[in-house]
């Protein structure tokens, strides 16, 4: 049904323009003008209680006078007559409409009130609606264009396999202007403003679904609905479609600029991030990059692997593309010993390795570039292949044979990536393209999009099945002690170091017997979270009197330092070494829900922030890709002599927290598990604290 509202929204048979205006420069003459300029086949209804006819067409006084219902309605009215005009679509029965103006949610409570009883209104009555503060929608193969915006001013889109969701009307105006410039054509346009109703998350399922959607650039300030947005990411990546994501509000002056522009969530943007990669989405940095990459997916066709090969005529050019590639992630591998040694009988001094530089000759004899081209193919195993052309094509004379010298070492390699550095006219790169190359005229932007198109197939490729989080606890009311948390923590599969909760110096010298010395003491009290702040920790204890001792003098202590808190003991336990340090962590994100958080402890945590995040649930093989995100997990392979770590333990556990942390997200606002101690390979995981945060006022 959902689906169903947003096809009459953007795929109408029908449309009212309620504020139609004759002046065809006006936002309620522009979508009237464009509609019927470029052949919409629908009928269209202009709603002006002014006119008669509006740019030729009869006019109707209220939308209450239409002779049918239509697909959808067109609002060019002002705020202030909006919940009007939404009440009378409301009362017609039309199933969704598009809100163009400003000065709701995003002007202050005021506006955000209006916003509200008008989104009420439409949810009573049945009716979508997407905005206000958007820009509409444009479908270029029905020629129906339900926009103001001025990039059609001076041409249509073409219809293609570009879809594009943006909150931001001016920015998706700006990005399908730049499609259009590259050569690309466009499936379905949506802007989504303050998204009253119809939000970004729904926006990109309903492009992704699209038939002719190849992949999908977008753009979000913040994400309200964090599980509805992952369910279209994760449609797009079982579809093998890219998403290019370009998300605002990377610092805390964008997030606060995001807020005051559409009224969104910025949220977490590290959270963000996460996600993106957890879902097989690509964040572009500029707005250059995410046409370079969404301009490499668009013809659908993805690698099978990493290896590039570079063809080049100058060394020069062939070792700085060479570094790129290896920065975006790619595999410069050389080819295999007997075709460069074939390739240096052929020609004695070219480079066969790679890059392969065939020199200049190549210019002279294009049967030796087309060998060369043609032992990459055949020989090198290389999933990408780019050659250096320079200013080479934009010669007349030169261009065409060059382009089928380049062909004809592609013989039998249809479906092959391959793209292009080279400077000339649009004409030309448009008949290399033709011939199924990529061109860019910077070859750092050819790496990246290359190193994009990979990542995209290794996301494609996962068949990882969906964990499902089970049953939530019957988890305890109020504050957790240590203790406490430890046990609820255990029947998630956290394993804890050997351990006793004790009320007496005796009972602890008897405990830290059994355990095996040293031992830690801890105070254990639901009201103490610092405990080392009032002396309620006590390190390395190693015979029974100096436990004893230790533990009368730390609850005398703590009870004159926090006399109104619950002691429930001191716990006892076995002081472990060895292992690589980590923490374990969960939060409640205002998008996502609950967030699992893994880096390596101390100073790589504190200092260095070197973590990273996953929205839960996943599996174990989203917990490895999660482990080798961080920068220091070579840390976890062994180094300098220390054997490797128990990853394979770590991944069960974050997979495991994960689980119980999505089963609960109603109850817990935060897990912390610091440290946890990653032992060597075969040993497993210990945790050795554990704190879990409550939401306030949930029942248990």
């Amino acid at each position: 049904m959902e689906r169903q509202s947003l096809q009459s929204l953007i795929s109408p048979r029908s449309v009212a323009v309620i504020g139609a205006s004759d002046d065809v420069k006006r936002i309620g003459g522009r979508p009237l003008r464009y509609m019927r300029e470029a052949g919409f086949a629908g009928k269209i209804y202009p709603v002006n209680p002014k006119r008669e006819t509006v740019q030729g067409l009869k006019a109707y006084a209220s939308v209450l006078d239409l002779p049918e219902v239509p697909d959808t309605a067109i609002l060019a009215v002002p705020a202030a007559v909006t919940l009007a005009a939404v009440t009378e679509c409301v009362e017609k029965g039309i199933p969704s409409a598009i809100v163009f103006s400003a000065g709701f949610s995003e002007a202050g409570a005021e506006g955000e009130a209006l916003q509200a009883e008008i989104a009420a209104v439409a949810r009573a009555g049945g009716m979508r609606l997407l905005g206000p503060n958007c820009l509409g929608v444009m479908n270029p193969a029905l020629g129906y264009y339900g926009t103001f915006s001025v990039v059609l001013d001076g041409e249509f889109l073409a219809p293609g396999p570009v879809g594009i969701v943006s909150q931001s009307g001016a920015y998706g105006s700006h990005i399908a202007h730049l499609v259009r410039a590259r050569g690309l054509g466009i499936s379905q346009w949506i802007t989504t403003g303050n998204e009253m109703d119809i939000s970004l998350a729904e926006a990109l399922d309903h492009v992704v679904a699209q038939p002719e959607t190849r992949v999908v650039m977008a753009y979000a300030e913040g994400i309200g609905n964090g599980d509805r947005f992952r369910a279209a990411l994760e449609r797009a990546r079982a579809a093998n479609k890219a998403v290019v994501f370009m998300k605002t509000g990377r610092t805390e002056v964008g997030a606060r600029a995001a807020a005051s522009h559409t009224a969104s969530l910025a949220g977490s943007d590290d959270v963000f991030d996460a996600v993106l990669r957890q879902y097989g989405a690509y964040r572009a940095m500029t707005t250059a990059e995410q046409i370079d990459i969404a301009y490499a997916a668009a013809g659908g066709v993805f690698p099978v692997g990493n290896k590039a090969g570079i063809f080049t005529m100058s060394g020069g050019f062939g070792i700085q593309l060479a570094d790129d590639f290896t920065a975006a992630g790619l595999d410069v591998a050389p080819m295999p010993d007997a075709a460069q040694a074939e390739l240096k009988a052929l020609l004695p001094y070219a480079s066969p390795v790679n890059p392969v530089d065939a020199t200049a000759q190549a210019v002279s004899d294009m049967s030796i570039l087309t060998a060369f081209v043609q032992s990459m193919m055949d020989k090198g195993g290389y999933d990408m292949f780019s050659a250096i052309l320079g200013t080479g094509p934009a010669s007349e004379s030169f261009s065409k044979p060059l382009r089928e010298a380049l062909m004809a070492g592609f013989a039998g390699h249809d479906r092959s990536i391959r793209g292009l550095t080279m400077s000339a006219p649009r004409t030309v790169v448009a008949d290399y393209e033709a011939d199924g190359f990529l061109v860019y005229e910077d070859g750092g932007a050819l790496a990246k999009s290359f190193g994009a198109l990979a990542a995209f197939a290794d996301a494609f490729a996962r068949n990882d099945p969906q964990p499902t989080p089970g049953t939530p606890m019957d988890l305890p009311q109020g504050r957790m002690s240590e203790a406490t948390a430890k046990t609820v923590l255990r029947t998630a599969g956290v394993r804890f170091a050997d351990e006793a909760l004790v009320r007496t110096g005796s009972e602890a010298a008897q405990e830290a017997t059994r355990i095996g010395f040293p031992v830690v003491l801890k105070i254990c009290s639901p009201d103490i979270a610092h405990k080392t702040e009032i002396g309620g920790v006590v390190l390395n204890l190693t015979d029974a009197a100096a436990v004893r001792q230790a533990t009368d003098e730390m609850l005398d202590r703590v009870r004159k330092a926090a006399p109104d808190a619950e002691i429930e003991g001191v716990l006892v336990s076995a002081m472990l070494s060895g292992g690589v340090e980590t923490i374990v962590g969960v939060h409640d994100d205002p998008s996502f829900g609950p967030v699992v958080m893994f880096g390596l402890g101390g100073v790589f945590v504190e200092v260095l922030k070197d973590v990273t995040f996953r929205v839960a649930p996943f599996g174990i093989s989203e917990a490895h890709r999660m482990i080798r995100e961080i920068k220091g997990h070579a840390l976890l392979e062994g180094v300098r002599g220390a054997p490797p770590a128990d990853v394979d333990a770590l991944a069960q556990l974050l997979s495991q927290v994960s689980m119980f942390a999505a089963a609960n997200r109603s109850r817990i606002a935060g897990i912390d598990l610091n440290p946890v101690r990653v032992m060597p390979r075969g040993q497993g995981v210990i945790a050795l604290d554990a704190l879990i945060e409550l939401k306030e006022g949930e029942p248990s």
